[in-house]
């Protein structure tokens, strides 16, 4: 940096107010890290802006005094994107956390990057309407985070990622300009829709200082089926099954190990007598009388045709919540395990012969290794989640996964998969990108960053070098 430590204090505290430059290392731990465990933090400060004009200014002082900035929203997120390891400063948008304006004709929302998704879906819920996008950390994550990294979640299949919900954005690009992106029309066929370079960018292009959400009919009275399969090719004619014929809003898996920790965690109770390898949840639309009863009658058929083995079906809106909860609550129950999470997908199609492929190469390879596996097979998302053992050293865990990836990236590069579905790149895939990129996409991307970052002010390292 150009000025010194006491000098750039006083220049963010007059941009923010003095109360909003935060030092305290407790606070550096808290702002200047995600979910990660694999990164140590590091921040110079901690700064909360409450205006596009701070951001703004916030933007233009690191440009001229030569310091970097980290975007801090939920801190929720599980690639390193929001890791401050090199005296950054970080950027939290928690106190930019007010829903601005609401339009019933367009059904439209425009609210600040620090709402926290849960915020939205509820504001949503009491216009009688759904915002869509919807995952396991909607209670804390904020919508900026979730723009930056194209959040997916639990009803992709019918809702899509969060990209289709972005109407419009306001962004602080890293050379400071304030950009209003596509002002939330819904055809605007005017060139390059920069707006989509900022979904999924993560702060490496700029910040996320307003957004234009799109919301859509609440679904009408969902049901949810969880049903026990002995092996992940079966799900595949089931799916088919239950699409053709009903209206599913989310078709999800995980496996009994991941069933059993989170029974013994929470205290919940077996959803039925038969243990299987894996479990499909099944969540789908009541939009007629007859749709219950076609849900059973596909039920039989795919027991008759021994893809399932055994299934319950919720009676009511509290026995829904309790089978999602089997699903739901697997990233929390696993985290006390310290795991090596890879967050990968590949075509629907495909998703049965890569599991087994993947499953079976890291299990010879390290049987001492619990394997977890759950995601959103509907859309050919799967998380690999591998637990560290008792007896070693986390270090030598996350060295000896680095290995793993390896492997596990060219058997996703094989298939013509991506080494990250929903998380992002960050800092934890960074070096496996190439195993979804070419190296002619990585220049471009370079190129587009020093378009909108000039000198590099935002999020560096993070993506790519």
């Amino acid at each position: 940096m150009n000025c010194s430590e006491t000098e750039l204090l006083a220049k963010l505290a007059d941009i923010v107010g003095i109360d909003w430059v935060k030092t305290s290392e407790t606070d550096k731990q808290n702002y200047g890290k995600d979910w990660t465990k694999a990164f140590p933090a590091d921040p110079f400060a901690i700064v909360l802006p409450s205006t596009i004009e701070n951001v703004q200014s916030l933007v233009l002082l690191a440009n001229k005094e030569k310091f970097a900035l980290v975007p801090s929203g939920g801190r929720t997120g599980l690639s390193g994107g929001a890791v401050a390891m090199n005296q950054e400063v970080v950027v939290a948008f928690d106190r930019m956390n007010q829903i601005l304006d609401f339009n019933a004709s367009d059904r439209q929302v425009i609210c600040q990057p620090g709402v926290i998704t849960e915020q939205l879906q509820q504001f949503a819920m009491d216009k009688g309407l759904l915002y869509p996008v919807d995952f396991a950390s909607a209670g804390s994550s904020q919508i900026g985070g979730n723009i930056a990294t194209n959040a997916g979640g639990i009803k992709v299949i019918r809702y899509g990622m969060t990209r289709n919900w972005v109407d419009g954005l306001k962004v602080v690009t890293g050379s400071g300009e304030l950009l209003d992106l596509n002002k939330g029309l819904a055809k605007n066929a005017t060139g390059y829709d920069f707006r989509h370079l900022f979904v999924g960018s993560e702060g490496t292009l700029g910040f996320v200082v307003e957004a234009t959400i799109g919301l859509c009919s609440q679904a009408k009275d969902p049901s949810v089926l969880l049903l026990g399969v002995d092996d992940m090719q079966s799900t595949m004619p089931v799916l088919q099954l239950f699409r053709d014929n009903l209206s599913l809003t989310a078709f999800e898996f995980f496996s009994d190990k991941a069933l059993n920790h989170v029974l013994a965690e929470k205290g919940l109770q077996k959803p039925f007598e038969s243990q299987t390898e894996f479990y499909v949840l099944v969540e789908f639309e009541n939009n007629t009388e007859a749709d219950l009863e076609t849900a059973m009658s596909l039920f039989e058929q795919s027991m008759e045709a021994g893809w399932v083995l055994d299934g319950t079906i919720s009676q009511n809106l509290n026995q829904a919540k309790s089978l999602w909860r089997l699903r739901e609550d697997i990233s929390e129950t696993i985290s006390q395990f310290t795991p090596y999470k890879n967050d990968i997908s590949v075509k629907v199609a495909k998703v049965p012969e890569f599991l087994a492929e993947v499953d079976e190469l890291v299990s010879k390879a390290y049987p001492d290794f619990e394997i977890i596996w759950f995601g959103h097979i509907g859309d050919g998302n799967v998380h690999l989640n591998i637990l560290k053992p008792d007896s070693m050293a986390a270090s030598v865990f996350f060295e000896e996964c680095g290995k793993v990836s390896d492997w596990v990236f060219e058997i996703v590069k094989r298939y013509d998969g991506s080494v990250s579905a929903e998380h992002g790149v960050g800092l934890l895939k960074k070096p496996y990108l190439h195993y979804s990129r070419s190296d002619t996409e990585l220049e471009f991307m370079r190129q587009i960053k020093r378009v909108f970052d000039p000198n590099n002010v935002m999020n560096p390292g993070k993506v790519f070098d």
